[in-house]
């Protein structure tokens, strides 16, 4: 959204600068569309271009957006080559195959020139001249052919006229041949797949000129770019938007910066490089990139080297935030009405309405209620599930982070969880749709935390719970166990890094939406957006800990009554000596002690 936004405003920007310096000036931009296209093609073969400074005051600018996800080339080996084509095959679009195919064969690119009764553009003389000599001389070959002079030499067996003929058109007719062979194949052949030829050949990419082939490329599609600004008379930049970086391996992301140091950071080229990535996610691949070890031991400095203008998205206003909710929402109105389009003809083909029947017989078994909830019951209780997420009245909003993914993942979950109790014949009554919503909110923002109190929840379950345990909320249950959870920070780092701040976790299941364990329970029967995976890990962990808990308490109980005494003896006689250590070797029978 925030590129989209970039793009807009970049390219009103651009048309507001044009039209204030044709009012100034009196000279406008000229496009190479139309008769401008043979003008082009024409000021291509026989002109070059002169940077003067009239044309660096020039203030109007032009851009082009090239569009490169990092994403699409994850698979390929060198995820670099992927960004220098996307830029190739863009400005090869944009300005058309048959321009830059001429400028890259007979084309001259833009010389620097400062006085300003300098104009900006010279007639290539030599260019001429030449052109002017091979066509003379391909004239008179011809004429020479055609219209052969009889001058006998060696007793009439060679016929000068016709050798000298021969010669001047082979020579003169294999130039042009030549320039429209380099031309027709610079039009068939485009620059991606030259760089797509370059990085399959594994031979020929180990050598150092495989850069430098690739830096010509990059060279060419500058100068042609330079060119264009002359000829439009206007300034033209062009925006690389790179995007997904942070879903490829750590090499693959460096070999992305490096294009962008090395292949794109010329002090003349005409890029404006926007990367758009996860700064948490990106240090980490450069901190494990094995191309960086001893390079980058810091990313956060890497990063810093490398970027120019940071720029760090702020949090979303409220008005705005509860915008992008309500369009979220307004996005899920398919999944509204699922149930009553997937009638039973239709589901017979898909399987859809069998696997419905299926899970409702299963769910009915373990909940047993006779009343049968409607589908417009079900379509109002997501509308209002729906409302409490971005109604200002509300407060769940606040709990909510400003990712649009995290969004709609919230948006998308809630309409499933409800038709899951309309299925399981759960009465809408019993759950207010403010709760579902908050409930949606809470596995999707603290994950771990949530796992840990449903899994402490069950082993308090299987061990025989107290009398009005379904009344206690989920806050104390976690302030009860919290210091165990802490205790398993090593084996649960990854996970615990999912949850949200803690303190907000605090709040909101303290103050604001006070969930109790009967609460849970219920609502767990529905929930789909929580990994059951992070809750079996956590159960493995704390089962292993009460084993470990079990056999030291069981180490002294088990003991025979004459060794439970001994230890006792040597306790009781070395609590009040000064501190030493003493060992008593635990052999057949005998206890070890360290005091």
């Amino acid at each position: 959204m925030l590129l989209d936004q970039i793009t807009k405003c970049m390219r009103e920007v651009a048309m507001h600068i044009t039209k204030k310096e044709l009012l100034d000036t009196g000279q406008s931009s000229r496009k190479p569309t139309g008769w401008g296209f043979f003008r082009l093609l024409w000021y291509l073969i026989f002109y070059c271009p002169v940077v003067t400074e009239h044309h660096l005051e020039r203030k109007g600018v032009d851009f082009i957006f090239v569009n490169f996800s990092a994403w699409q080339y994850a698979g390929s080996d060198r995820l670099w080559a992927g960004l220098v084509t996307t830029l190739c095959e863009q400005i090869r679009r944009h300005f058309g195959a048959l321009p830059l195919s001429v400028f890259s064969v007979v084309g001259s690119a833009p010389k620097r020139g400062f006085e300003t009764a300098l104009k900006e553009w010279k007639f290539k003389k030599s260019f001429c001249i030449k052109l002017v000599i091979i066509l003379t001389l391909l004239l008179i070959g011809l004429l020479l052919l055609i219209v052969p002079v009889n001058t006998a030499i060696h007793g009439g067996e060679e016929n000068f006229t016709t050798v000298f003929g021969s010669l001047a058109t082979l020579v003169s007719g294999s130039s042009i041949i030549m320039t429209l062979y380099k031309l027709l194949k610079a039009v068939i052949i485009s620059q991606r797949h030259k760089i797509e030829r370059l990085v399959n050949n594994q031979k020929f990419t180990n050598q150092m000129g495989f850069m430098n082939e690739v830096k010509k490329e990059v060279e060419l599609i500058t100068q042609m770019v330079q060119y264009m600004e002359i000829f439009q008379k206007q300034k033209i930049r062009v925006v690389l938007k790179i995007t997904s970086l942070e879903l490829c391996a750590p090499d693959k992301v460096v070999g992305v910066l490096d294009a962008m140091n090395t292949l794109l950071s010329d002090r003349r080229a005409p890029f404006i490089s926007i990367l758009v990535v996860d700064p948490s996610i990106i240090v980490t691949c450069l901190e494990n990139a094995s191309s960086l070890k001893g390079m980058a031991d810091n990313g956060y400095m890497f990063l810093n080297r490398t970027v120019t203008l940071p720029f760090s998205v702020p949090a979303l206003g409220k008005k705005t935030k509860l915008q992008i909710l309500k369009k979220a929402v307004q996005r899920t109105e398919d999944l509204i009405d699922w149930p009553s389009r997937n009638d039973a003809h239709r589901g017979t083909k898909t399987g859809i309405a069998e696997s419905m029947k299926l899970l409702k017989e299963e769910l009915a078994e373990e909940e047993e209620a006779e009343v049968q909830t409607n589908i417009l019951q079900t379509a109002r209780f997501i509308k209002e599930s729906f409302y409490a997420l971005y109604s200002e009245r509300e407060n769940l909003h606040e709990y909510i982070p400003d990712s649009i993914s995290q969004m709609k993942r919230i948006v998308n979950t809630i309409p499933v969880m409800v038709h899951l109790m309309m299925l399981s014949q759960i009465p809408l009554n019993d759950q207010s749709p403010k709760a579902l919503a908050a409930w949606v909110v809470l596995c999707n923002q603290w994950p771990c935390r949530l796992s840990w109190i449903l899994q402490c929840l069950e082993d308090e379950d299987q061990r025989g719970s107290k009398d009005g345990f379904c009344d206690c909320l989920l806050w104390d249950v976690f302030k009860e166990n919290s210091k165990e959870l802490f205790s398993f920070k090593v084996g649960l780092k990854n996970i615990l890094d999912l949850d949200g701040d803690p303190e907000i976790f605090q709040k909101f299941l303290s103050q604001d939406f006070p969930f109790t364990v009967e609460e849970s329970m219920r609502l767990m029967k529905i929930t789909v957006n929580l990994d059951f995976s992070m809750k079996y890990k956590m159960g493995l962990l704390r089962g292993i800990n009460n084993l470990q808990n079990d056999w030291k308490d069981s180490g002294i109980t088990n003991a025979s009554p004459t060794q439970q005494g001994a230890v006792s003896t040597i306790e009781a006689s070395n609590c009040n000596k000064p501190k030493k250590e003493m060992n008593v070797l635990q052999k057949n029978g005998n206890k070890e002690i360290n005091c």
